[in-house]
């Protein structure tokens, strides 16, 4: 069946594409939905049914719809769990919140476009003549798109090393991917656990942990033992900053910026200050200052542009001041058996020397991947075909600023839209829910006009 979109993805890119579809596109047009999560919309991030995984976005910011501000916060007061715009929700609440929104732009059959929900994976893609493109799915059935707009986002990071040369029974107790929340029933209570990242997962893996009534000592290795920095309770008001003019540099950007930091006494006021023109800051840097960023600056961009609430860092500080959580910033060099433990080896961060932890846990907490072609089959065939090309800092694809996909002769693929993480290449700042539906609006738009 030709269908007028297909949106190939399940997370919330895909989602948010198409609740703007609904809402822009004639009843006559048609929508396909390819996807195998039967969480349609959640994602990673808001499947989670653990009530202590929280947002690091305030709710008054987590709107599906740019112009209705209001939207998530009314929805959690209708549902009897009313919060102040400044306060953060639980993911698990997000993700029934994503859910209940699209549901109820379906309800209305009459008044809608068609929408097709195809629970499958696209396996390989083909370019059709004046039709659009052809994507072969894995129950063997074929789709056609005169519009298709990809909306693949990341999976868990792999570990760092090896794991194959361990035995059976100890491997069982690496926990390659955290978020099949199973994994902890089968932690004894004052077993001993090493978190191998010290991000947003870490954070969320330990609040876990504590409800699940573990009490035992957590170790956290990262290669710079950075952990997220907190919001603050009473929320300063944005201070936009005054950029540097002309060819701007890391340097003068981040100079300008701890000076303006200083002036305004609280560096959080200038980070929301930057935050709504980060994507025009970010197309400012030519290639080899991007690159710079990623290399030496991309670890503290994080842990303050990525915050925690404030009491859930409260918690964590009080952890570590107890010693029921510690910190270690190295490079992870080997992992070994030691009776039915692990023993982790590590470099100690800026020196030669080796240090070694035990633990009858290790936790993947690196974080999600990078989107990139590497990771999907899909990707991997449209590459061959020259319909994708690969960013050349491995963010993602080639799109234009209108998120419109360059092939690989440079050229515009017309009626090819990608949305999300495959576009942080041009847009660095995309996988966050406000940066997202933006986005996902100007591009539905975009489709409309055409339809």
């Amino acid at each position: 069946m030709v269908y007028d979109v297909v949106v190939v993805g399940a997370g919330f890119s895909a989602i948010a594409v198409t609740i703007n579809l609904v809402g822009k596109l004639p009843p006559s047009a048609s929508i396909a939905i390819i996807g195998d999560d039967p969480g349609f919309g959640r994602g990673t991030a808001y499947r989670t049914e653990l009530y202590l995984h929280r947002l690091n976005v305030p709710a008054g910011r987590m709107s599906v719809f740019p112009d209705r501000p209001n939207d998530f916060v009314d929805w959690l007061t209708r549902r009897g769990r009313p919060l102040q715009a400044g306060d953060f929700a639980s993911r698990r609440d997000y993700g029934l919140y994503l859910r209940d929104t699209l549901a109820s732009l379906l309800r209305n059959r009459s008044a809608r476009c068609r929408v097709d929900f195809i629970k499958a994976k696209a396996t390989g893609c083909v370019e059709r003549f004046r039709v659009g493109l052809a994507f072969t799915l894995d129950n063997a059935a074929e789709i056609l798109g005169k519009n298709v707009v990809l909306c693949l986002g990341v999976g868990n990071a792999s570990l760092p090393m090896e794991m194959a040369n361990l035995g059976t029974e100890v491997r069982k107790h690496i926990v390659d991917n955290p978020w099949r929340l199973s994994w902890l029933q089968r932690i004894k209570k004052f077993d001993s656990v090493c978190i191998l990242g010290s991000g947003l997962t870490m954070i969320d893996q330990v609040l876990a942990l504590r409800a699940h009534g573990h009490e035992g000592r957590i170790q956290v290795l990262s290669r710079r033992g950075l952990i997220p920095l907190a919001h603050v309770r009473d929320h300063p008001p944005a201070v936009e900053p005054i950029l540097p003019t002309g060819q701007l540099t890391m340097s003068a950007l981040l100079q300008s910026l701890r000076r303006q930091a200083k002036a305004c006494g609280d560096w959080r006021a200038l980070m929301d200050g930057l935050r709504p023109g980060i994507q025009a800051v970010w197309q400012r840097l030519d290639k080899s200052e991007r690159a710079r960023f990623l290399r030496h600056a991309l670890p503290w961009w994080n842990i303050h542009r990525h915050r925690i609430p404030s009491d859930v860092s409260d918690r964590l500080q009080a952890m570590l001041r107890d010693a029921t959580l510690e910190i270690h910033a190295g490079y992870l060099t080997a992992v070994a058996e030691d009776g039915n433990r692990l023993a982790l080896t590590y470099r100690l961060r800026g020196r030669q020397q080796i240090a070694s932890l035990q633990a009858d846990w290790l936790v993947n907490c690196t974080g999600m991947e990078r989107a990139g072609i590497r990771h999907s089959p899909l990707l991997q065939e449209m590459q061959r075909q020259g319909l994708i090309a690969a960013d050349p800092l491995g963010l993602g694809i080639d799109v234009d600023r209108t998120s419109q996909i360059i092939g690989s002769d440079g050229q515009r693929q017309p009626g090819v839209y990608a949305v999300g993480a495959l576009t942080a290449g041009q847009f660095w700042e995309i996988t966050a829910v406000p940066d997202i539906r933006v986005q996902a609006k100007s591009v539905s738009a975009l489709i409309a006009e055409e339809a």
